[in-house]
């Protein structure tokens, strides 16, 4: 039997390039209990970190020590440490214990070996809040952003003393105790959080959780199953697809959860998920679960339509203690016009309709800011852009971020896009308002200024502001025009009108010129002074950033100009230099499965450009052949023959059997099953992918 869990590495990635690092986490797929040893949380590399400080019961935290005088603190060193998706392993050097972890679905559990000539202590704390012991249970809570965080743990062996100490529970164990810690956590109080813990471990030793959730990891990565490629891409590969279960979390427990969007305990619904940064995971996060998982994307759907119900918005960052005003743009209309439009219609349509259409309407599309409309958007209504702060004018918009300014280029490219996608809903319910919406999808088109070749700012009185540099203007992250990238990025940043704006450049032929100088252009500057101003755009070549969600689409876009081949060189470039199995392995922020999932349908060798359209684009797949097993029962599967390093061309293909000469691939294809056959070749084969499929 294949262990697709044990190509799993949490430690990829979790030395960051410039930003933010990826965390080495134990959970089940989509599940509440994801855990990781306590580390100093002032270093962001969490694997350059010295010292553990314990290890989480939902808040709070469990540590053991050895000796006579417990400092609950210890050094380790990661070659006496071993971590899986389903279990952890690591030697705390100061004291001679071996810690072990692993988890189900509300529940940690820890198992700690103490030396046997030492004596053997254990200690839980909590930041804040209040811990109880009583007989064999150790309980808690700690409220966060009105959240209540609770456990309860249960030991395997009693101890032999306890004592108080700062608010910390100290307890003593015989000497060379092998002891069990099982902790439920719940947001609702501490007896449900006892209820899971007895629910999910009575009965159930450590060895047997952990080997239970290994098989649950191993059905869930295994329903991609990759051959050939070297054993590095299936490390990279399966680690990805890891990182694509975290989000969004199941937070129901035994049919009740609470939410923070009411601030009350709900029963009797479908499964709640929350934590979600949909700016980043509409792109192909979303569109790759819903692909393996739909009767759970369907609970994610309706998850975001109950929030809708008792909040009186949809959110775009959900998070545990509700929604967080980030980033820009409205993308769960995305999201959720994917959704339907791929054929998944188990929610309430009309209520998504209401839903999105307030938010398109009555909330301010100012970057990280929740509240009424004001001057921003009006602007966009009347003129068709939002206006950029003049030159050398203090921000007089009170809901205006100060650090993250107005972004108004990105504002505007990414409400169009959102429109697009209200239309494409509107449409596809017989509302009236499809044509509209349409319309307002082509604003992108009034900040293309066609005297510079590219997207630029314009005042709300129209003109475009003087002395505009697409590749520096705009400040830090360029965010007085851009979110986190610059001009040349977001002028590619037209998801759903390639055509459109080929055809403001000039035609295709000047897109692909813009494509091919993206690659090359250079900083103007030294390279560490451009990652200064702008520290997201990791993962460069050029212009290009694959280290942030903008430019996910861009490879692809050589597909629209009858260059297929330079989408595939492309592809396999990035793939090649920006993704590998070391801590350093995952070039930008990974923001919740976002990047990870790009790999993902990259390495199969197709991708989504446009959610809110039932296609993909077909890429270059790095494997010999990917066989995708469909919640229905039904596989699809993706053969790339002759595939090596070199050959990395489509010279040919065949969609069950018949030449398929498009670069388009339908969701409805995928999901029938079937199997689509490339024939790879070493040089560019430029007559192959010239035939578009509508």
């Amino acid at each position: 039997m294949i262990h697709y869990s044990d190509y799993v590495d949490p430690y990829i990635g979790t030395i960051s390039y410039l930003l933010k690092a990826t965390q080495p986490l134990v959970h089940l797929p989509h599940c509440m209990a994801q855990i990781r040893p306590i580390l100093d949380e002032r270093i962001n590399d969490h694997y350059l970190a010295p010292q553990i400080y314990g290890f989480p019961v939902n808040r709070g935290s469990v540590m053991p020590d050895a000796g006579d005088q417990p400092g609950f603190v210890s050094a380790f060193d990661h070659d006496f440490e071993e971590v899986r998706c389903y279990k952890g392993s690591v030697l705390l050097e100061d004291s001679g214990i071996t810690a072990e972890y692993t988890v189900t679905e509300h529940c940690a559990l820890y198992r700690f070996r103490y030396p046997a000539d030492a004596r053997a202590f254990l200690r839980f704390s909590q930041e804040k809040g209040r811990l109880r012991f009583e007989g064999d249970i150790v309980s808690g809570t700690e409220t966060r952003e009105q959240v209540p965080c609770c456990f309860a743990a249960k030991l395997s062996e009693k101890p032999v003393a306890s004592a108080w100490k700062d608010g910390s529970l100290i307890l003593e164990f015989a000497k060379g105790a092998c002891l069990e810690v099982k902790a439920g956590f719940s947001y609702i109080d501490e007896a449900q959080a006892l209820k899971n813990l007895h629910i999910e471990t009575d009965g159930l030793s450590f060895d047997q959780a952990a080997e239970r959730t290994r098989d649950i990891w191993d059905r869930a990565l295994g329903r991609i199953e990759v051959e050939g490629g070297t054993e590095q891409e299936k490390r990279v590969f399966y680690t990805s697809l890891y990182r694509v279960y975290q989000r969004m979390i199941d937070i129901t427990e035994n049919g009740r959860y609470y939410s923070a969007y009411d601030s009350r305990v709900h029963e009797g619904e479908r499964d709640f998920y929350i934590n979600d940064g949909i700016w980043d995971t509409y792109r192909c996060a979303h569109p790759l679960q819903l692909l393996l998982e739909p009767r759970r994307q369907m609970d994610i759907v309706n998850s975001y339509l109950r929030m809708y119900e008792q909040s009186g918005y949809l959110p775009s960052f959900p998070h545990l203690s509700g929604d967080r005003a980030v980033m820009i743009g409205k993308h769960a209309a995305a999201m959720i016009t994917d959704t339907y439009l791929k054929g998944y219609r188990d929610f309430d349509a009309e209520l998504a309709w209401e839903a999105m259409v307030k938010n398109e309407e009555q909330v301010t599309k100012l970057p990280w800011a929740f509240g009424p409309t004001n001057e921003f958007d009006e602007c966009y209504e009347k003129n068709g852009f939002f206006p950029a702060l003049p030159e050398g004018k203090d921000e007089w918009l009170a809901d205006a971020h100060p650090f993250e300014r107005r972004q108004c280029v990105s504002v505007t490219l990414e409400t169009c896009y959102d429109e697009w996608c209200l239309a494409r809903f509107a449409e596809a319910l017989g509302k009236d308002e499809a044509a509209r919406y349409a319309r307002k999808a082509s604003n992108y088109k009034n900040v293309f200024n066609p005297k510079i070749g590219f997207v630029a700012p314009r005042l709300a009185d129209g003109s475009w502001v003087k002395d505009y540099d697409p590749k520096f203007s705009g400040g830090q992250g360029g965010r007085a025009y851009f979110a986190e990238c610059n001009g040349w990025t977001y002028t590619l940043h037209v998801q759903h009108d390639i055509g459109g704006l080929a055809d403001l450049m000039g035609g295709k032929k000047s897109l692909e010129d813009y494509l091919d100088r993206l690659y090359t252009e250079q900083y103007g500057l030294s390279k560490y002074s451009f990652l200064g101003q702008f520290p997201d755009e990791t993962g460069l070549i050029g212009q290009f950033c694959m280290g942030n969600e903008p430019s996910f689409h861009i490879p692809y876009l050589y597909n629209y100009v009858d260059r297929p081949w330079k989408t595939q060189r492309r592809l396999r470039e990035i793939m090649r230099w920006w993704f590998d199995d070391t801590p350093r392995g995952i070039c930008g922020d990974e923001d919740g499965g976002a990047m990870c999932a790009w790999f993902v349908f990259s390495a199969m060798g197709f991708y989504p450009v446009c959610p809110g359209k039932p296609e993909y684009d077909i890429g270059s797949p790095i494997f010999e052949r990917v066989s995708i097993h469909l919640e229905d029962g039904k596989t699809f599967t993706v053969e790339a023959k002759g595939n090596t390093q070199k050959t990395k061309y489509i010279r040919a293909a065949e969609l069950n059997g018949k030449e398929w000469n498009s670069t388009k691939l339908r969701h409805e294809d995928i999901v029938a099953g079937g199997k689509l056959t490339l024939t790879m070749s070493e040089r560019p084969q430029k007559s192959w992918g010239t035939a578009q499929e509508d």
